[in-house]
């Protein structure tokens, strides 16, 4: 019989598995005592990778989860390595079983709160910017000079509820239909970021003669200054927001002049905002992974599950996206789903994908990455069935287009893609004041406005990233339950939310990561 510290050296999802995760690295003689029988290790498995606990037939699904993530290409003996060498990510059909399986959610009956801005349409901010948005990239260069201005925080002393000042850039806005689905997209994300709870004023800079330019986006989109002190600017005729373009101002040097007077202009107003005691319901979590490992869908991930269920519970919600990279797992959402709607809304956008990366000659499943594999991941659907797990067990209570605002409680599921710059870029335009950011091989995003909470997979990534790493849940290998772990990182999100700062706030970044998706051709 194998002792705790011999079973923590691999982890068995479910019974039915074929294969179990290593936990740490395992030597080559080994033996493993998790299924059935023993099983001796026949070759060193690294972190995160896979061993088969008996013979797998050439064929015959490879199990994880309980659920598919690929066959064997060959046979594979028991205790061997199981990865890209004798796996393949065949088709195969999925039973979708719309709303056959909608959770019970079990509200809290306590009452938790954080400290944040009360917005007048009722949203909360966890933070409070002043943004400087482009419309084009002809003025992302401009709008950066004037976001520069306020680096060394000299203005803070007069304004300390400002949280800082920051510059939306970005590579579109030009160069697409008018009215076109990618013109729609990026008004739709500028907008979000405009309206977002976080963002206490703004400035709007165009070149003036791009394809999204100012007073379209203003129009259209309704845009107005939130005003002051906790005042709306709503009026008979309220008042525009402060936009400046390149071409009217008479170039660069001067636009960037009048940009810093603007942004000042709107430095006491945004300072009038004060934190004040908040339900937990008004946080809308945004959940992504990216740098993922093999332990990914083991610790972080689910530990991420936990946390948002437990916000669902206690009357919020919750948005994940990334739907390339829930490939071959959607089934899983389908049968959450509240309606047979619901369900198909998301089996239409999978075929949609399918269609889109077809006429390019591509293949949804032309995925995990190489640094993926090296972490241990082996095949799209073995990725999928991870990153879903960030789900939670909450019912899925709508399907959202890319930057779509969410103002209803509950788990939604946003269309994006899976590069992670892109599919934050929308969950966040959609109004989501805390996104938490799981990883097991070590990314390093952030997005301003919203803080950013990084959940490393593993320790020894943890400890060798501990500058930029905000939790550790690669202690769920060791030996704390997920349940413990996921709410230890509820708390984190309500501490974040309360003001506390993130690693990736503290190290500065969150600007350059902004990228809204693009999805037609440039013209």
């Amino acid at each position: 019989m194998s002792t705790a510290a011999e079973e923590r050296r691999a982890v068995l999802l479910r019974a039915e598995d074929n294969v179990a995760v290593a936990a740490r690295p395992i030597p080559a003689g080994f033996v493993l005592d998790l299924g059935a029988s023993p099983v001796e290790v026949r070759e060193p498995i690294k972190l995160g990778h896979k061993v088969a606990l008996r013979d797998i037939a050439e064929g015959e699904p490879i199990l994880k989860y309980g659920q598919v993530i690929g066959f064997a290409s060959k046979p594979i003996a028991a205790g061997s390595w199981v990865h890209v060498q004798n796996t393949r990510a065949d088709l195969f059909d999925r039973d979708y079983a719309y709303a056959s399986d909608i959770p019970v959610v079990d509200m809290s009956p306590e009452l938790r709160t954080f400290e944040g801005f009360l917005r007048p349409d009722g949203r909360v901010g966890t933070r409070n910017y002043i943004a400087v948005i482009s419309t084009v990239n002809c003025s992302a260069g401009t709008s950066r000079f004037i976001a520069d201005r306020f680096r060394d925080g000299a203005w803070k002393k007069d304004f300390p509820n400002v949280d800082g000042v920051f510059a939306l850039t970005h590579k579109v806005g030009c160069g697409i239909p008018f009215n076109g689905q990618d013109h729609q997209i990026i008004e739709r994300v500028l907008a979000g970021f405009a309206r977002h709870p976080n963002v206490a004023a703004y400035v709007i800079v165009g070149l003036g003669c791009e394809v999204t330019y100012a007073q379209h986006l203003v129009e259209t989109h309704q845009l107005v200054p939130i005003g002051s002190n906790g005042s709306s600017a709503k009026s008979a005729d309220p008042p525009r927001p402060s936009v400046l373009n390149i071409q009217e101002q008479g170039g660069i040097s001067k636009t960037v002049e009048a940009g810093v007077e603007a942004v000042m202009k709107l430095m006491p107003g945004a300072n009038e905002w004060k934190r004040s005691t908040q339900p937990v319901s008004k946080i809308l979590l945004a959940m992504e992974c990216g740098g993922s490992d093999g332990n990914s869908g083991v610790t972080a991930n689910p530990a991420c599950g936990v946390a948002s269920d437990l916000l669902i519970a206690h009357g919020g919600a919750s948005v994940l996206g990334e739907t390339s990279e829930i490939y071959g797992a959607e089934h899983l959402l389908t049968r959450r789903a509240v309606s047979r709607e619901v369900g198909e809304k998301l089996v239409n956008k999978i075929k949609w994908w399918e269609w889109y990366a077809g006429i390019f000659n591509g293949e949804i499943n032309n995925n995990p990455s190489p640094g993926n594999k090296e972490g241990g991941l082996t095949t799209i659907y073995e990725k999928s069935l991870g990153a879903l797990a960030k789900a939670g067990k909450t019912p899925m209570v709508d399907v959202v287009d890319f930057g779509e605002r969410i103002d209803q409680a509950g788990l939604h599921f946003m269309d994006t893609p899976g590069y992670d710059p892109i599919c934050t870029t929308g969950l966040v335009a959609s109004g989501a004041n805390v996104l938490i950011f799981t990883t097991g091989r070590g990314s390093v995003l952030g997005l301003k406005p919203t803080p950013c909470i990084k959940v490393a997979t593993n320790t020894p990534m943890y400890d060798r990233m501990i500058d930029d790493m905000d939790m550790n849940a690669g202690t769920i290998l060791e030996s704390e339950s997920v349940e413990s772990a996921g709410r230890r990182l509820f708390e984190l999100v309500i501490d974040v939310a309360s003001g506390t700062r993130t690693k990736s706030e503290g190290t500065g970044i969150g600007e350059d990561e902004f990228a809204p998706w693009s999805i037609g051709p440039q013209l």
